[in-house]
């Protein structure tokens, strides 16, 4: 599939001696959804700590920061910015001071009336510290009508988009999903403490046990008195995500009470039905398109087998400062087995295609190896629109199905065929009901009005263009 940035990895824990902890172990099964930064912060129920850096979680956190952070809550962040720079500044968990003690805040998700809300604060002399969307959040928590008059459900109902949000006070662990429940976040129980994740594999990571999800525009509120749950939205309209299913999420989580695993091979099966092709093996593009490859083996009847061998130290933090250096990226992160490809009709299953050119590079790589034909199924439509709502591909110009036919595609890719899933395939293959899910990337029919929303997305997009990490390639 490539490196779209994904959005960011929320991880919580009230109640345990060691939260810091579990915090960083619980981030280490998010680490998939940010590899920008990381960060911990943690209470004593009297002042709030926090330590966070650039890179992966093993490189921002050392020993010496955690002994820092020990206390019984916290709550922590991996980062991918689809708004505002990578940068230290935009790191998370965001801890501020102001008029009513200290509050940490972590994010997951993208607010498209940000920029909006900026100006606004701007306007009236507020200063911004970092180019993130969040901190839109605090301006709102601190403005002194808003926190008398509504408290926390005055500020939600003032955003926009996509949020699923953690906040920690001295007192206090929140959890927070926006009322259309684009983003995922789930509430775990260990012994007499509480968790809070992104993805159920962090919670297993721990030895936490499920309870459920957190539901769309509802606060749970975790505290010396227990666990107070509120909603603060009528909304009736749900939204969650469809590509945390088809990408995002791991194969071990369970999310929106849909097994990430099973939903992606049920992906394959379909499309083994919606696009047959006469074939000696089928392979997959690792680690996005395995769930996926195994469904297709399976209903088509065709041997299942490796054809690619992933050097798992070559990360996202690769520096790629031109298109050839990512084309010699593709070849160092993945290497064929000639001995499953050469000579045969080979049927390779990947996720998605965003840009293409990876995609291009690792079918070279097959072709270079003997394959005798490639056929390329995606097990997912093609991505023709915009994501506003937390994924980075928010310009129409970077998506290759938005600006070429599938004939066209294929062509690009030099493969024999070219064939993705069906909008209707897809959204058949889960066991929730269909109206539940955002599927705007793939059909744009954006749950919420985007239109005067979409000029104030692309400016703050545009703003960072020139500062995006080279690394950070779409494909």
């Amino acid at each position: 599939m490539g490196y779209i940035k994904e959005h960011c990895g929320l991880f919580g824990v009230y109640g345990c001696e060691d939260a810091a902890e579990k915090v960083y172990y619980g981030l280490y099964s998010l680490q998939h959804r940010g590899e920008e930064s990381a960060g911990i912060a943690s209470t004593d129920g009297k002042d709030i700590i926090c330590r966070k850096g650039m890179g992966l979680i093993s490189d921002a956190l050392d020993a010496r920061m955690l002994k820092s952070l020990r206390n019984p809550v916290a709550i922590g962040h991996v980062r991918y910015s689809t708004f505002g720079s990578s940068n230290i500044e935009n790191a998370q968990p965001m801890l501020v001071d102001y008029y009513r003690g200290k509050v940490a805040i972590a994010h997951n998700g993208q607010l498209t009336n940000a920029k909006k809300l900026r100006d606004e604060f701007e306007g009236n002399g507020s200063i911004f510290h970092t180019t993130s969307d969040t901190e839109v959040i605090v301006h709102l928590m601190a403005k002194p009508s808003v926190s008398r008059q509504s408290g926390l459900p005055g500020v939600l109902n003032q955003l926009k988009g996509a949020f699923s949000l953690l906040i920690l006070t001295p007192n206090e662990m929140i959890g927070v999903r926006d009322p259309y429940g684009f983003r995922p976040l789930s509430l775990g129980k260990l012994n007499n403490g509480y968790v809070f994740a992104s993805e159920t594999c962090a919670l297993d990571q721990i030895g936490a046990e499920y309870v459920r999800d957190v539901q769309p525009g509802e606060i749970v509120t975790i505290s010396k008195d227990g666990l107070r749950s509120e909603f603060y939205s009528n909304q009736k309209r749900y939204a969650a995500c469809i590509f945390e299913l088809v990408y995002f999420s791991r194969p071990d989580s369970s999310v929106y009470g849909e097994s990430v695993h099973l939903f992606r091979k049920r992906l394959g099966a379909k499309l083994a039905e919606e696009s047959p092709v006469d074939a000696d093996v089928v392979i997959s593009v690792p680690e996005g398109g395995n769930s996926a490859a195994i469904g297709y083996s399976h209903a088509a009847s065709i041997p299942f087998d490796r054809g690619f061998i992933r050097n798992h130290y070559v990360g996202r933090t690769f520096i790629l400062p031109q298109q050839d250096m990512r084309h010699r990226f593709v070849e160092l992160k993945l290497n064929p087995l000639k001995e499953t490809v050469a000579g045969k009709r080979v049927i390779v299953i990947d996720d998605s295609i965003v840009r293409g050119t990876t995609s291009k590079s690792r079918f070279g790589l097959l072709r270079k190896a003997g394959a005798k034909e490639i056929h390329a199924r995606i097990s997912c439509p093609p991505h023709r629109h915009p994501c506003y709502y937390g994924i980075d591909f928010q310009q129409k110009g970077e998506l290759i199905a938005a600006n070429k036919t599938v004939e066209e595609t294929r062509k690009f890719l030099n493969v024999e065929s070219l064939s993705y899933l069906s909008v209707e395939g897809m959204m058949s293959c889960t066991t929730q009901p269909r109206q539940n899910f955002c599927n705007a990337c793939f059909t744009s029919d954006y749950p919420t009005n985007v239109n005067e929303e979409m000029d104030n997305v692309t400016d703050s997009f545009s703003v960072d263009e020139a500062e995006r990490p080279a690394h950070c390639v779409i494909k």
